[in-house]
């Protein structure tokens, strides 16, 4: 690799960016700003150096976070008039958990904390039916008006959400049209039929509100970050993830935002995949465990899976393709609290970046999980975050001295870790089991600041195969953003069963969308270096949910007719979900075409041979793992060669990352410099 490559993936935490020249991969972590978000983004291609950079691909949660606090800008909504209402009634579902809970609230609802306020939800007077055609034609008089009214109340953008406008767009185009006379040419307007046309409504008008948040959120940081990266000597290319860490251009990726908020935990599932594949293992469970939760997600065969849409709480979605991810309320920054009937709890709640753990000594005085590590030894209080955090042990002690429970110390700070080592293992199982899949037939991810301290011990819950810890577990989502390529999407909504005389109709939507994305990249049919991927989300008559991107083969297509999407979904149902129905008739609802452009990825190289014993530079006491204290060697990660094998209990430590070996495990050092932990034999 001859080119210099950087990438960034912004938490709330910490900021990571890796840079990788020549071949070789270098990393910085830079504390997060919630203020100035872009500001740890420019120190940290400061700190690598990124005037020779060709690449800079950017993932953030500064939108994700926007929404879950509602730090959310002013907009209005305009729908069909009688369903204003939608956004606050969602899809009327409620959790398990909250079945019987009466004063249970869905916390987007006007009981709670709304997107859109109600007095600037507005209806407009008109309809259009499922098949296309207007019942009632649109009343721009009285849109007028209501555009008029929400210009009063000094909204700063507009979400256009008309009912069945997926099949017929004319309504939502000519409000588009006023909005735009009104409020002028460069105000945030974004209208279903643009953002996503598909089908239910209420997914639809969710997304196109995100969607105008994130414009306004994410606009004016992205030219911020532009401008300032050029003017640090960078005169490369600025690309922003996706929800399936699939790169796009920074500008068209403001253009339609909302395909970028969730792009981190995507990213984290790119690298494991990379990894994966240079390793040999394409069953994975990838846990990504940061300052807040743990994150996980299920490759087989080296796939994740993706879906069609995503929430970011509960009935709160947005419609795009995404890579499944589940998130449990675990990490190295979860609270550890007394619930009412004394027992120790950890999480979800989490003490975040400010004040963070008491042992930052930031202020922070509710103990967490990173506290209970550094009490039992595993955290270096000197070696924190490569030096940039020293940890404060009194602090911690004190931390867990407030609990109000009849425990001693040391039973407080054990329990707290077997705690958090079983929500992570419960959140493992349940994805395990979502899918019909068996842990034992697969390898553990560790990954994130905490992960690699933190797995060891939910290896031995789950009965995972093996647990790998990657080079720079710490950074290692970043990295995955070096590992994917450019992709091009267009998609459609239409109903229509999947049987041999809807053949041509299929094709000729396949081709339409194929047609227009060419003409938008203005490529021709013999642009070698494209990749065109056909695909479809279908369900089984009779289903309310769809399965979705079901890959269509074009040859198969062409050749064999519907036979081959029928068999193809088939084939996915069961790898999702563990069974089939093949005797049930398939029906497509939404078609999709997607081109990718391959881009210069990370490449990772093989780790020098090492001696087989390396030996250790210190040995720390290890507390509260059992019964007695034991002591364990400490290894630098970086004199580590491939082969080496170790014996726990044992510490191998790195600048950004700490794994632990437990007792009756064994480590050995991969061709690549990954970490394998599996019980001794």
């Amino acid at each position: 690799m001859g080119r210099t490559l950087f990438s960034v993936d912004v938490g709330g935490t910490f900021t990571d960016v890796v840079m990788v020249r020549d071949g070789d991969i270098h990393v910085t972590k830079v504390p997060s700003n919630a203020a100035a978000t872009h500001l740890p983004v420019i120190e940290g291609a400061r700190r690598l150096g990124v005037q020779d950079a060709a690449v800079f691909n950017h993932a953030s949660t500064k939108g994700l976070n926007a929404v879950l606090t509602r730090a959310l800008p002013k907009i209005g909504f305009l729908t069909t008039q009688g369903h204003r209402d939608m956004l606050d009634a969602g899809r009327c579902m409620r959790p398990m958990d909250n079945q019987t809970d009466a004063r249970w609230h869905r916390p987007f609802g006007d009981a709670a904390r709304p997107l859109v306020r109600r007095y600037l939800r507005r209806g407009i007077q008109e309809r259009i039916l499922a098949a296309g055609s207007v019942l009632i034609d649109l009343d721009e008089s009285q849109a007028r008006a209501e555009l008029q009214l929400l210009k009063r109340c000094d909204i700063k953008g507009l979400a256009i959400c008309l009912i069945n406008s997926f099949v017929n767009p004319t309504h939502e185009q000519r409000l588009l049209a006023l909005a735009t006379e009104i409020f002028g040419p460069g105000f945030p307007v974004s209208a279903s039929f643009q953002v996503g046309p598909r089908a239910k409504e209420y997914p639809r008008a969710s997304t196109t509100v995100i969607d105008v948040m994130m414009k306004l959120i994410y606009a004016d940081y992205a030219q911020v970050l532009d401008s300032q990266l050029r003017a640090a000597g960078f005169a490369g290319k600025l690309n922003f993830a996706d929800c399936t860490a699939a790169l796009i251009p920074w500008r068209e990726a403001i253009s339609a935002p909302h395909r970028i908020l969730f792009a981190g935990p995507a990213a984290g599932a790119a690298a494991c995949r990379g990894l994966g594949a240079a390793i040999g293992d394409g069953n994975l469970i990838g846990c990504d465990v940061g300052g807040t939760s743990t994150d996980v997600t299920v490759l087989v065969n080296g796939a994740p899976f993706i879906n069609d849409s995503f929430e970011i709480e509960h009935d709160l979605l947005v419609n795009t393709l995404s890579t499944e991810v589940a998130s449990v309320g675990a990490g190295g920054g979860s609270i550890v609290s007394v619930s009412p009937s004394g027992d120790l709890r950890v999480g979800p709640q989490s003490a975040g970046a400010t004040p963070g753990p008491a042992c930052y000594g930031r202020g922070g005085t509710r103990p967490t999980v990173t506290d209970a590590c550094l009490l039992m030894g595993i955290l270096d209080p000197d070696g924190f975050a490569d030096g940039q955090i020293r940890l404060d042990a009194a602090a911690a002690a004190a931390a867990f001295d407030l609990l109000d429970c009849r425990m001693s110390q040391a039973e407080r700070v054990r329990f707290a870790w077997k705690i958090a080592l079983n929500n992570i293992a419960e959140e493992i199982a349940r994805c395990a089991l979502r899918h019909g899949l068996d842990t034992r037939d697969f390898s553990l991810m560790a990954f994130g600041a905490a992960g690699p301290m933190l797995l060891a011990g939910v290896l031995e819950l789950v009965k995972a195969r093996r647990l790998i810890v990657p080079p720079h577990p710490g950074l290692f989502s970043a990295i995955g953003l070096l590992s994917t390529d450019f992709v091009y999407a267009n998609s459609r909504s239409q109903y229509l069963m999947v049987m041999p005389d809807t053949g041509p109709q299929i094709a000729a939507i396949f081709n339409t969308l194929e047609a227009q994305l060419r003409e938008r990249l203005n490529v021709g049919n013999d642009a070698g270096e494209i990749i065109v991927r056909r695909s479809f989300d279908g369900r089984l008559a009779g289903q309310s949910w769809e399965t979705p991107f079901i890959n269509v083969d074009a040859t198969a297509l062409k050749e064999r007719g519907p036979a081959a999407l029928t068999e193809e979904f088939h084939a996915e149902y069961a790898r999702r979900n563990g069974v089939s129905f093949p005797q049930i008739q398939v029906q497509g609802v939404t078609w999709r075409v997607q081109m990718i452009v391959p881009t210069e990825k990370l490449t990772w190289r093989p780790l020098r041979a090492g001696a087989g014993k390396p030996t250790p530079i210190a040995n720390r006491t290890l507390r509260h793992l059992g019964p007695e204290e034991i002591t364990a060697p400490v290894y630098q990660r970086a004199s580590l060669g491939a082969g080496d094998r170790l014996a726990g209990p044992a510490l191998i430590i790195e600048p950004l990352a700490t794994t632990l070996i437990i007792p009756g495990q064994v480590a050995t050092v991969g061709a690549l410099g990954e970490i394998v932990i599996t019980e001794a034999t």
